[in-house]
């Protein structure tokens, strides 16, 4: 114990990332510039040829170049194998998916196979970190025995357990992970001490708890953020049949010193938000379960807009079959490239189900959902009938709302998802209006709108 305390505090512990994902690869990388010998092992041999040529396979902010810096000072490799790895490994970090299936059921899978592996070649003194979220009970009671009964050694007394989530967001991941408190809960006082002691080598911040507490406090941190979201979109939703501006009725209710409420959107999406609140709840029973009311009004929001669409092309004498909508963002969310769970697949899907010719744009994202690909705005707004701004894209708030306009058919529509546009001047330039939380500018019944 106190030996693998001294190679943590001086950099020689050696180390195993299992999984170079989004969460993955930043974490092997930075712990590589810390001085520490990292390799990562991925079955994916396409991601194991670019981190060893020294590339990084992941489109986020500074990685690509540390990457590069780690690998040619010799500090990180990547491997499709873990078993020599893990010969010579101090500490293991797993961070594989943890999904939901299509019955919203966690689905540890891939964390059960990755496991398997650690525990088959586990050695005497190891430290063995579960980096990957997890629902409540999963370290004592699944991943615990599963080590043991594969290595044959004991935890606290031959092996060391703990469980450190991740708490980054893709476009700012290197950031976070140094700047944001570090979460550390071992299964053991033994374990939680030795983990903390190696996220202190990269994290300014490491609260220490036991993994049970750490389980259900990251879990809760998502659900919260999704709960308040939900809130944000179904006032929304009332504010649309008041004929109010949700936005301004937000701005005046977070001048209360207690109020702090979400923005409203086109849906939620995301590996996280649309995952946790279900590994949290997984099996607690209650007949008024606030969480999952809350995933299912964020999961309508896509159908929302759709329908938004569908009113809006009725508005102006058009029917959705046959008619071209431009869909402007596929990626989740502003600024990255990551297009999973991302609320325009239902949306794109529905308009395409209900017979529109959709193209889709986004200058990060390559992924179209099923719509045609534009390789520029210009190719997806010229002769639309309606525009759907979907994701928050910096540059997507940037319109030329007169361009626009002479690029676009007849009668043109804007539906803004993001509240990315000025409604005011769309509305003077002849565009017909439709916002999340607003409905249609020029059918508002009461207020008015801040232009």
């Amino acid at each position: 114990m106190e030996r693998l305390v001294r190679l943590t505090r001086d950099g020689h512990l050696r180390l195993v990332v299992v999984g170079l994902g989004y969460v993955g690869l930043p974490t092997a990388t930075l712990f590589a510039d810390a001085g520490f010998n990292v390799v990562g092992v991925d079955i994916k041999p396409e991601i194991v040829n670019a981190v060893n040529k020294g590339v990084s396979p992941i489109n986020e902010p500074g990685l690509n170049e540390l990457v590069l810096r780690n690998v040619r000072a010799g500090r990180l490799r990547a491997a499709a194998e873990l078993g020599e790895a893990l010969r010579e490994a101090g500490a293991v970090l797993v961070s594989v998916q943890t999904p939901v299936d299509e019955g919203r059921r966690p689905d540890l899978s891939f964390l059960e196979r990755a496991l398997r592996d650690v525990g088959v070649g586990l050695r005497r003194g190891v430290l063995v970190v579960v980096c990957s979220t997890v629902p409540p009970g999963t370290m004592l009671g699944f991943v615990k025995p599963l080590l043991e009964s594969l290595s044959g050694l004991r935890v606290e007394d031959d092996f060391f357990l703990a469980y450190a989530p991740e708490r980054i967001a893709p476009g700012r991941a290197l950031k976070e992970f140094v700047e944001n408190p570090r979460l550390v809960g071992g299964v053991g006082p033994k374990s939680t001490r030795l983990a903390a002691e190696l996220f202190r080598a990269v994290c300014r911040e490491v609260i220490e708890t036991n993994a049970p507490v750490a389980e259900v406090a990251k879990l809760a941190e998502n659900a919260f953020r999704d709960v308040n979201i939900a809130f944000a979109n179904l006032l929304a939703l009332i504010c649309e049949q008041y004929g109010v501006d949700v936005w301004e009725v937000i701005r005046l209710a977070n001048t209360h010193p207690r109020v702090s409420i979400h923005t409203p959107g086109a849906g939620v999406g995301g590996p996280c938000l649309t995952k946790d609140p279900y590994l949290l709840i997984h099996k607690f029973e209650f007949k008024h379960n606030l969480i999952k009311v809350a995933r299912e009004v964020n999961d309508y929001m896509p159908e929302h807009v759709v329908k938004l669409v569908t009113q809006a092309l009725k508005k102006v004498g058009k029917e959705v079959r046959g008619s071209k909508v431009a869909v402007l963002g596929t990626a989740y969310k502003a600024d990255v490239d990551d297009p999973r769970e991302s609320p325009a697949k239902p949306i794109i899907e529905g308009l395409i189900k209900l017979g529109a010719r959709v193209a889709a744009y986004d200058p990060y994202c390559k992924e179209s959902f099923g719509a045609e690909r534009a390789e520029t705005m210009r190719e997806a707004l010229r002769r639309a009938d309606c525009v759907v701004v979907v994701t928050g894209h910096t540059v997507f708030k940037k319109l030329d709302l007169q361009e626009l306009k002479e690029l676009m058919g007849d009668n043109p529509i804007i539906v803004d998802g993001r509240r990315v546009v000025n409604a005011s001047k769309a509305e003077k330039l002849g565009f017909t209006y439709y916002g999340i939380g607003l409905g249609r500018l020029g059918e508002r019944k009461l207020g008015y709108l801040r232009s």
